[in-house]
């Protein structure tokens, strides 16, 4: 018998080819994970996000810190890849004099952490309910107010997530996260996939100076 092909008429094959095509990673995942290597000087993290904003590429998070040499910084970006492709936003990163050198790290082979910090209004009736959860979680409590308490959590963005929705239902006075970073995880199966500058399919590291 003959093998049928994909069924091009129906919107939901037509939907699964553009977001494999957009995301190397697969179509269940809608975020890529980018560590860039910047020249640690003046208006770096400006000129990036206006990159971003000019060209209409969607930022899930960003995190910026100095890296292990002290004259460069490094940041963590995690992209919408449903408002581009990766290989476009990479190739418009590789433009800005200051990037050294851009690495995709594959969300599924990757360590990401992230840290919350939140002031929730505990009454007497709401606190041990407030502080079973931080246990549960295994955050920690910060400080400890008349009426409110400071929690933080450190860990997974989704572990992170589901923790923020609980305290949802209590009344959060003020919330803040980091953003996530990430590092590949130490074993064989894990990949570092280094973006190469454009048209140089081996180097992925511009030479500075």
């Amino acid at each position: 018998s003959r093998t049928s092909g994909p069924n091009w008429a129906d919107p939901r094959t037509v939907r699964k080819a553009a977001m494999t095509a957009i995301n190397p990673h697969g179509s269940s995942l809608n975020h890529a994970i980018l560590s860039v290597l910047v020249q640690n000087r003046p208006g770096v993290l400006a000129r990036v996000s206006s990159l971003f904003a000019r060209r209409g590429y969607n930022i899930f998070s960003l995190a910026v810190a100095p890296a292990e040499d002290d004259a460069q910084s490094r940041i963590t970006i995690v992209v919408d890849l449903e408002s581009a492709p990766l290989e476009q936003m990479v190739k418009q990163l590789f433009k800005l004099v200051d990037v050294v050198k851009i690495s995709e790290l594959d969300p599924r082979r990757s360590i990401e952490r992230e840290l919350l910090l939140a002031t929730v209004r505990a009454g007497s009736s709401e606190r041990s309910q407030i502080v079973e959860l931080v246990n549960i979680f295994e955050a920690k409590i910060l400080a400890v107010g008349g009426d409110a308490l400071t929690v933080s959590l450190e860990g997974h963005p989704d572990k992170l997530d589901d923790f923020e929705e609980l305290l949802g239902g209590y009344s959060i006075v003020e919330l803040q996260r980091t953003g996530r970073v990430a590092l590949p995880k130490l074993d064989r199966a894990a990949r570092l996939r280094a973006a190469t500058t454009p048209g140089n399919g081996n180097d992925n590291q511009r030479k500075v100076g």
